[in-house]
């Protein structure tokens, strides 16, 4: 089973927050708001200018159809700020280079995590990896899967510690101390 994982160590994501930063002001803010959200990448990559201008970012998943508000923290909201200078309201967050006004497409978003996975030497990241690395640093931090199942519109608590790989840590955690 080659399912996409989160990235677990907080120096790594410092680490490719720095790298991203030096190389692509978009790519950096799309990196940011993967992994402070939890949204999923078809709804940020509809995102436009004027969807992030206050505090709470509201969309109509895509997946669920339910209206959903997400209020950013402070490092994503102050990025987001200092990035949307001067860029009129109606642009795409994350616009492509091709076209006059369109968002990347889900494949270049791919594309840029590969990028990300073969500097840092990364395995089974894909644009779910942004998702997944909210959520399992999110239970990490206030270990509430009530909260985070509820965030990520999960219908069973299982599915959510599943989903950011809790459950699999726990088990290679076992496995490792087996002794016979």
């Amino acid at each position: 089973m080659n399912l996409v994982q989160p990235i677990r160590d907080k120096d790594l994501i410092q680490e490719i927050k720095k790298w991203l930063k030096a190389r692509s002001d978009r790519n950096y803010i799309l990196f940011l708001f993967g992994i402070n959200t939890g949204m999923r990448i078809s709804d940020i990559l509809k995102l436009r200018v004027k969807d992030v201008e206050g505090w709470s970012v509201y969309v109509r998943e895509g997946k669920t159809k339910k209206t959903k508000e997400v209020r950013m923290p402070s490092e994503l909201k102050k990025a987001v700020r200092e990035y949307c200078k001067g860029k009129p309201k109606n642009e795409y967050l994350f616009k492509s280079r091709i076209g006059k006004n369109k968002p990347i497409t889900r494949g270049m978003a791919y594309i840029i995590l590969q990028e990300i996975a073969d500097e840092f030497g990364l395995e089974r990241i894909g644009t779910h990896s942004f998702r997944k690395t909210y959520g399992y640093h999110h239970y990490k931090q206030f270990k509430d899967v009530a909260v985070l199942q509820q965030m990520l519109n999960h219908s069973d608590p299982k599915i959510t510690l599943r989903y950011i790989g809790i459950t699999q840590d726990n088990l290679n955690a076992y496995q490792s101390k087996l002794k016979i």
